[in-house]
């Protein structure tokens, strides 16, 4: 995106008019959604959020808080219409979209725990070749972890405020089906769309995770509780397969980020 075109979006995110990206975002994305200008406090944002959720125990869509992000706009398009290779203007072909939402709601899933378990194992061999001990370095003791209730990935981290965001009502029956219509995934360790549906699929079953808020590098999943503290440093170990940059380090190991899932109904991803 040129300067020019930047410095248009933001004043018009700020006088509350959806920017051309926000509007080519909701025109790709072809369901029921509305559009939230940057705000200092999010209460809006997020009762908005709750009532669409509540609504939506019929099964009729899946409601998603998505950041107007540039970036994540072109992971789509990369992923549903490579040949649009993203247009200046935001071009899109519809059909390839909507051919590729149907392939991937065609599918039948994998086992989401068995990738898990892939990935973990994967996770395992990495730390064996760089010599670091699994039990006391990377997943220490289940105590320290903060407790998350409230969403971060539409937060702009350049200022007080959201970024623009566009709640959408995602018209699909089930919680994992919604990235077909939102294929983020599938660049450095971030799953593909395949992957990203098994795991939820497994994760909405378990634990009742419904993914809720995407940016183009972040996803947030919102849970009626907090995960039983019996169940918690599994979890959290199938977190760090899922997303291995979900471990911080010696300061918050995965059992502080154990202890953070016993308390929260928040999960928050971010890949590098």
């Amino acid at each position: 995106m040129s300067r020019g075109k930047t410095e248009t979006a933001e004043m018009e995110a700020k006088n509350g008019k959806p920017s051309e990206l926000a509007e080519a975002m909701m025109q790709y994305l072809d369901c029921e959604c509305r559009y939230f200008p940057p705000m200092r406090d999010d209460t809006e944002l997020c009762a908005a959020y709750r009532d669409a959720r509540r609504d939506a125990t019929d099964g009729g869509y899946v409601p998603m808080l998505i950041k107007v992000d540039e970036v994540l706009f072109e992971c789509l398009i990369m992923n549903s219409d490579p040949d649009s290779d993203g247009e200046d203007d935001y071009r899109f072909d519809a059909a390839a979209v909507a051919a590729y939402r149907r392939e991937q709601l065609s599918r039948e899933l994998p086992d989401g725990r068995e990738i898990l378990k892939r990935y973990l194992a994967d996770r395992r061999e990495e730390a064996e070749d760089d010599e670091i001990d699994w039990d006391r370095e990377l997943v220490g003791s289940v105590e320290g972890g903060e407790k998350i209730d409230c969403f971060a990935a539409y937060r702009d981290y350049r200022s007080e405020e959201t970024a623009p965001v566009i709640l959408a009502k995602i018209p699909v029956k089930h919680a994992w089906e919604i990235f077909a219509y939102l294929p983020f995934g599938g660049w450095n360790d971030c799953p593909g769309t395949e992957e990203l549906m098994a795991v939820t699929k497994y994760w909405a079953e378990q634990y009742g995770a419904w993914p809720s808020t995407m940016s183009h590098d972040e996803l947030e999943f919102f849970l009626p509780a907090p995960v039983p503290e019996n169940s918690a440093l599994e979890l959290a170990l199938e977190h760090y397969g899922f997303c291995p940059d979900v471990y911080q380090g010696g300061d918050y190991p995965l059992g502080a980020l154990a202890d953070s899932l016993s308390h929260s109904k928040i999960w928050y991803f971010w890949w590098d």
